[in-house]
């Protein structure tokens, strides 16, 4: 399998990888973090799908895809921290000024769960910032000490992936997912 990652402009494949089955149903699109929650509310349905297309329109656009030849098989979502809720968060810490981007959800389609995807992924994430000007780029995994994760919420990765990725603690959080807390991991691009 020879993985290559790419920017996120075409919505069809961000649709596979995180898209509904039904168009009309509220899944997260990768917007909870991405836009202020208010507007994540709002949006219903086909209208959440049609603002993810307007995202991988822009430029940049709202992260990454990993491809197995021409099969989309993972998305990583990456983006200036200054576009996310992390911006504001009270529990994610805010350390420093530096122009710093985050990635927070890394989803590798089922089929091609094992097989290292999710290390391409981040990895594509990281030069995807990199690429894009980015100073730093943070991740706010969780810590498991290597137990076991419900595959619902594992999607913001674990620490041992940052850190295989280069990745450092740099900081507690306040947050806690599926029981394990989070960290602030980060890599230094300069």
């Amino acid at each position: 399998m020879a993985i290559e990652v790419r920017p996120a402009t075409v919505f069809e494949d961000v649709k596979a990888t995180v898209g509904p089955r039904r168009p009309d149903a509220n899944v997260c699109w990768c917007l909870s973090y991405r836009i202020p929650s208010k507007e994540n509310l709002a949006l219903q349905g086909p209208a959440r799908g049609e603002f993810v297309q307007s995202l991988c329109r822009q430029d940049p656009p709202p992260g990454v895809l990993a491809y197995d030849g021409d099969e989309v098989v993972g998305w990583a979502a990456v983006h200036p921290r200054a576009d996310t809720s992390f911006a504001q968060s009270r529990k994610i810490p805010h350390i420093d000024d530096l122009d710093v981007w985050s990635v927070w959800c890394i989803r590798v389609r089922p089929g091609h769960r094992g097989e290292g995807v999710s290390h391409h992924l981040l990895a594509g994430a990281v030069e995807f910032a990199r690429d894009n000007g980015a100073s730093a780029i943070e991740g706010y995994p969780l810590d498991n000490e290597g137990k076991k994760i419900d595959l619902t919420m594992a999607y913001v990765g674990t620490r041992k992936l940052f850190e295989r990725a280069g990745f450092a603690k740099a900081a507690d959080t306040d947050s806690v997912l599926n029981g394990f807390p989070r960290v602030l991991m980060r890599l230094d691009l300069r």
